[in-house]
Order: C-alpha cells, then structure tokens, then sequence
C-alpha cells in the first residue's frame, strides 16, 4: 500500500461511499471496470457503471447527470480509447466542476495500459494535471489498485494533490509509433501530430496563415466549430514560426482554472506568468514588477509585456491563444483582454518593439462579447473561418487510409457528416481497421449504438445543461426550413457545430446524421 497516495479529507469514518465508474465497452476496460464493480458492492459500497446500473427505457443521459451529482468518488479508468472520448471527457469536465462546487466527487484516475508518458488530449491534461494516477497493465495489477481505492473510501480521503502541475507533453511532436498511411492509423482526437499523414491541409489558408505571420503585426484569428482543426493548424502555424527563428509561445485556455477569468488583474498576472516561463524567463518577476497602487492591470500587463518580454528579444515572438472563447462568458473581464490584444496589434504597426510580436487565436464564436468595433480584435487581421473538406480532400483521406472507395462510397459518407474533418476521419478509421462495412456505419450512424454515439450523446448533454438553448435547437430540428434564432443562441449552436449560419438564419447541420437522433431524443415530432 502507498500511503504517499493518502490524504485524509474526512475525519469522520465513512462505512458506505458512492462510487462513479467511468469506462469504455471495450476489453479490458469493460473487464476491469465489472471486477472493480462487484468488489466495491461486496465491500458495501455503492457503485455505478452504465452497462450494469441502467435500466432499459431510462433516460441515459439524465441518469449520467444524475449519478455524477450524487457520486463521492469518481472512478476513471483512462485507456487508449476512452483518451478520445468525448463522453468521458465530458464525464470528468463534471465531476472536475462538482469538485470544485461541493468539494467532491474525488477524483481516481486509473490508466488502463496507457503509459505515463503517453501524451493526453489538452482537455483531459487540464482536467488531471494535479491528480495523481495510478497504472494498470494486467491482471496482477488489480488487487493492489483495488487496496488503494477501499482504503481511500473507508476513511473518506482523497490522494495528495501533486505539487507542482504537469509539465503539458505536447501532442505535436513525433511519437515512437511513427504514423503510416495504412500499417498505423490514428484512433481521431485531439490535435493531430506534426508527422502525421492523415493532416489534410485546406489550402489556401495554411500558406496566407504562414504569410501573415512574416508580416509585422500579423495576426490570425482561426474561427471553426468543436473538432474542425483549429488547434491543429494553431501547431502548424507555431512550428512554422519556429522554424523561421521565432520565439514561439501558446497558451491553452483550457488549462487554466476557471476561477482566473472572474478578475483581470489574476487573469493577466497568470497571463505574463506563463509567457514568461514558456520563453524560459523566471514568473517571479511577474510580482516584483507589478504596481497595483499607481497603475491598472492592463497598464502593467502592458509595460511588463513591452520591457521584459519583447525589449529583450532579437527576433519575431509569435504568441497563440488557443480556445480564447472559455473566456468569453465572462464578459467584463473578456472585454478588457481583448481589448488589451487589440491595442496591442494596433501598436505592432507603428512601434518597433511590438512589431515583434505576431499572434493567432483560436475560437468557436466571438459572439459571446459584443464590443465597440474599434476595441475589437474581431475585425482586424487574417480571418481564416475553416471550412470543411471538400470532396476532393474526403477522396484523397480515403486514399490516405488504403480504402479503396469510389466517388459513390465517398458521397454516401458526406451524405451524412459532410466534411466534418473528426467525423470523417473516425468513420474512416473503423473502416479502415475492419470493424465494420461502410453498409454497417451507415445503418447505425445516428443511433447511440452506432460510432457516433458519444460524439451524439455529448451534444445532447450540453443542450440538456441549457434549456434555452435546447428549446432553441428543438426549432431548428422540427423544420427543415430556415429558422430566425435569438442571436446569442444561433452563434452558440453554430459554435457547437449543431447549425450553419444562413444570413439571419440557422439551418440543421449533416442532416441525416442530426435530425432522426434529436427527432428522438427531444421527442419532437414531425
């Protein structure tokens, strides 16, 4: 037993704990989780895992709901598969807000024959940073992870916090599984490696992004629903700057604590901070230099920027802000931010200092902040809205992944996910792989059985979480004409990627993928 694993969070015994079990249905997840199942019961406690705790005809995603927010732990057992997940990504993000809400559930991450320096997605690397996690490789691991788990739930504790954050592993870089076209493919999720022959490139926006940034004061603004390729191409537009002899740091927003966007002043110390340790410069001179009695805080971001971070350097910074709209709901202090990148372009023009600095940002929609135009970095720079692939780029990812389609197989995909570059890619993938026919995908691509049906079920989670927003989408499904949408709705749902913006109106996404499952699930008739 580990008894560095332990800290007690709970002075009062606890006999009994609810336990959250998040798994995929594949061996030897589905194995482990039923064995740590019925030891937990056996031990008197009372656990939950969807395979075996949902009834036929219950509401699945409310029950979910339901089970996070009565749950004292959470079990995540993180395997090759579930990594991609977008159901367990969405699983965790909850019990990561409950946590921080109500002080549970405890958070138990177990890797399932994922090594610790197998890289994670941003998301899920955000989420599990301060964690500790423990490793499973076989069998024989089971009794001891078991041991540890029980003994953390008789007393009620919790394991010791790391530290110090993880070190993000970047995603990018090569991998010892070198990506091949058809011997190696690539499960989809999360930004695809530099090396990787899957990378479609959707010209001319990645040469005009790799012009801009040679340009004084260039500035990009990458706008594409969820799972488009932003941040994919955000690495390819940083390694092509590196490879000019930049300075390059990139920021996730996803892995900044939600609390840092309700004030300024913590968002844009924590700002410098991490710019400063990305280019290898002490964060302490954050503090050292910050005057909170004679100036504002985008008056010190700006001369801590200006003096320690440019003056110095003789060569171009590029910066990336990846998922800038996290910030977004937090409209005061999002405003005063973009505001303060703004200026910063504008001074880029005319003042040699900042002419060093080159940026690009990445987001679903702008739209949460409505700002003066002349305060906007919305509507200035290279705006590059990602489009999806075109058939010619389905046929040549076809091609990429040894199947052998023609332009009629091609076109029944496309039929259903369009060019959807992660929907496309995973459909390809299982084909690919062998694990069913294109005649099975399609038979079952809408149905929470069918590949789709995390991807599905996420979707109908986040709309289930805003009812507004739910009863707006109902609109759109129940029509297959143009519906006028509150504006704040119709940019949400399109930043979703549920709709497509038509002028002042919205119409349904990939059709026949949306229509017959939220025909269903939001019991809408036709």
């Amino acid at each position: 037993m580990n008894t560095d694993f332990v800290q007690n969070v709970s002075t009062k015994p606890m006999t009994s704990q609810r336990v959250f079990i998040s798994y995929r249905s594949q061996e030897p997840d589905a194995g482990l989780a039923q064995e740590l199942y019925n030891q937990l019961v056996a031990a008197g406690h009372e656990a939950f895992m969807a395979g075996a705790s949902i009834s036929w005809g219950q509401n699945w995603v409310e029950r979910i709901d339901e089970e996070l927010k009565r749950c004292d732990y959470f079990l995540l057992l993180l395997s090759e598969q579930s990594a991609s997940s977008d159901m367990v990504a969405g699983e965790l993000r909850t019990a990561r807000e409950l946590h921080n809400k109500l002080g549970k559930p405890v958070i138990l991450p177990v890797r399932v024959n994922l090594p610790f320096d197998d890289p994670l997605n941003y998301e899920l690397r955000s989420f599990l940073q301060t964690i500790q996690q423990r490793q499973w490789k076989s069998e024989a691991d089971t009794p001891v992870i078991l041991s540890e788990i029980l003994s953390l739930l008789s007393t009620g504790s919790a394991p010791k916090p790391l530290a110090e954050e993880i070190t993000p592993t970047p995603i990018v870089g090569n991998r010892d599984r070198p990506p091949l076209p058809v011997a190696e493919l690539e499960l989809p999720g999360g930004t695809i490696q530099l090396a990787s022959r899957f990378y479609v490139q959707r010209e001319p926006w990645e040469s005009r992004c790799y012009e801009q940034i040679e340009k004084n004061a260039g500035l990009i603004r990458i706008k594409a629903p969820r799972q488009m390729g932003k941040t994919s191409l955000l690495a390819r537009i940083c390694h092509h700057a590196t490879e000019l002899g930049y300075r390059t740091a990139t920021l996730d927003f996803l892995e900044t604590d939600e609390s840092i966007f309700e004030d300024l002043t913590v968002l844009l110390k924590r700002f410098c901070a991490l710019i400063s340790r990305k280019l290898g410069l002490s964060p302490r001179t954050v503090s050292e230099f910050w005057d909170e009695e004679l100036f504002g805080p985008k008056e010190n971001c700006n001369d801590y920027f200006e003096q320690y971070i440019l003056t110095p350097l003789t060569v171009p910074l590029f910066l990336g802000l990846d998922e800038l709209d996290r910030l977004f709901p937090y409209n005061t202090v999002a405003k005063e931010f973009l505001a303060l990148l703004r200026s910063w372009n504008e001074k880029a023009k005319v003042n040699e200092t900042w002419a060093k600095l080159r940026m690009a940002i990445a987001h679903s929609t702008e739209s949460y902040v409505v700002m003066d135009t002349n305060s906007s970095p919305f509507n200035v720079g290279l705006a590059v809205e990602l489009p999806e692939f075109n058939q010619k780029q389905m046929l040549d990812l076809v091609a990429r992944h040894g199947l052998n389609w023609e332009t009629e197989e091609t076109r029944q995909l496309m039929k259903m996910v369009g060019g959807h570059p992660y929907l496309a890619r995973l459909a390809l993938y299982h084909v690919a792989q062998g694990d069913l026919t294109l005649t099975q995908l399609l038979a079952t691509v809408s149905t929470d059985a069918g590949i789709y049906g995390e991807h599905l079920r996420r979707h109908l989670w986040n709309l289930q979480q805003n009812p507004e927003l739910a009863a707006a989408f109902q609109q759109v499904v129940a029509t297959k004409e143009p519906v006028c949408l509150p504006s704040m709705s119709a940019f949400k749902l399109n930043g979703m990627g549920l709709v497509t913006l038509q002028g002042n109106e919205v119409v349904l996404r990939h059709e026949c993928l949306y229509r017959p499952y939220f025909q269903s699930r939001l019991r809408i008739r036709e």
